[in-house]
């Protein structure tokens, strides 16, 4: 096992021995912290996580519920799966902000900046770092959070997703050091010897088909009209379709974007409500200009985005948060299995989320992560894809 970077487990979720198999896999530490992803089918979240804590103490164990696992064979539904740090390759702070309705950005900084100088301080000869960022997805709270962090940040890369509740969006949970908790979020700052690479990507372009926001309540992330229509109405006409056909598929397939600092960035639509309005993921507001996006060949992306990951050394492990839209996608198009070999191949861990959060901004129908490479080597590619 010393030749490995990252160790990795997966157990049934609702095996009542689920935190044992867990650890024995995981075998013995130290460890410098541990993730695991858990599938709201889990009949007792909290109680796996006791016994996970207990077994792998004093490790710090972190996480969150999904909407589909990512393991050992790819996309899963129904397991717990875990990556665990060994402390002679990392070192990790971990920062719980436990009440996103009270988020208090300049003692987060603080906090932020205090943990980048423990790190500093523990490991002054380690010259790589990262921060992963796992938030309740039904908060709403996404977007002013990952802006929040970003001054205490200062030039380390953040990654993250919001944790999930399979397609029932009904409760969503983050864990944190044997809490499970709601309306919450764990950010943790790692430092390493192995070289890193923080990564977004989505296969999507922008069309010419253009719309406005000319209604909505950005506070619950709800648009009420397009170009002066009733919003779901008007997004059917212009894809041709009727709006009673608008299904999460068709979200999934022909998401917006806007422009950010020159480069598009996806806003998917979660549902209609009952009044014809739609339901994005994430923040919205009067006057944003929507722009009609086209899918790319989702399997030929990943293959290169993927590979591009490891144009002179592959990674030995990544670490990724992936929108449960790319899933649906992948389902509807028949090409699960294909994304599942990708994501075998390139040793990918991870969950599918209700969005992704990449430094200042959340994002979703996009794939963001860590590619974790042998010490002392020196990969090549792009940071973003």
């Amino acid at each position: 096992m010393q030749d490995e970077v990252v160790r990795r487990a997966e157990a049934m979720a609702d095996d009542a021995q689920a935190a044992e198999a867990l650890a024995q896999q995981l075998g013995a530490g130290p460890f410098a912290l541990v993730v695991v992803f858990v599938s709201p089918q889990c009949p007792d979240v909290a109680g796996l996580l006791a016994q996970l804590g207990t077994a792998l103490a004093p490790a710090p164990v972190i996480g969150c519920t999904t909407a589909g696992e990512i393991g050992a064979q790819g996309y899963a539904e129904g397991l717990a799966v875990a990556m665990a740090l060994p402390d002679r390759l990392f070192h990790a702070e971990t920062l719980l902000v436990d009440d996103l309705s009270a988020l208090d950005a300049q003692a987060v900084t603080g906090d932020l900046i205090r943990n980048r100088g423990n790190l500093s301080a523990a490991r002054p000869d380690w010259e790589h770092e990262f921060a992963f960022l796992l938030v309740d997805g039904l908060s709403g709270k996404e977007d002013e959070l990952a802006a929040a962090l970003a001054p205490g940040l200062g030039p380390v890369q953040l990654f993250g997703g919001s944790a999930a509740d399979g397609n029932r969006f009904l409760q969503t949970f983050v864990f944190h050091r044997g809490q499970v908790l709601r309306n919450a979020a764990v950010i943790a700052q790692i430092r390493t010897r192995c070289p890193v690479r923080v990564f977004k990507f989505d296969h999507f372009h922008p069309t010419q088909t253009r719309m406005v926001v000319t209604g909505a309540d950005p506070t619950r992330r709800i648009v009420n009209s397009i170009n002066a229509e009733p919003a779901a109405q008007e997004y059917a006409r212009l894809l041709g379709k009727d709006p009673e056909q608008l299904t999460p598929f068709t979200f999934a397939a022909h998401p917006v974007v806007v422009q950010i600092g020159g480069r598009h960035h996806v806003r998917s639509i979660r549902q209609v409500d009952e009044n014809g309005d739609l339901i994005f993921y994430s923040a919205i507001d009067e006057g944003l200009i929507l722009t009609l996006a086209e899918a790319d060949n989702m399997t030929h992306h990943l293959e290169q985005s993927l590979d591009g990951l490891g144009v002179t050394e592959p990674p030995r492990a990544i670490l990724a948060c992936d929108c449960m839209l790319r899933r649906l996608e992948a389902q509807e198009k028949q090409l699960g299995g294909r994304i599942s070999r990708l994501l075998q191949a390139h040793k990918v861990t991870g969950f599918s989320t209700y969005g992704e959060q990449l430094n200042a901004m959340h994002v979703n129908q996009t794939l963001t992560g860590v590619a974790i490479y042998a010490p002392e080597s020196r990969p090549g590619g792009p940071r973003h894809g």
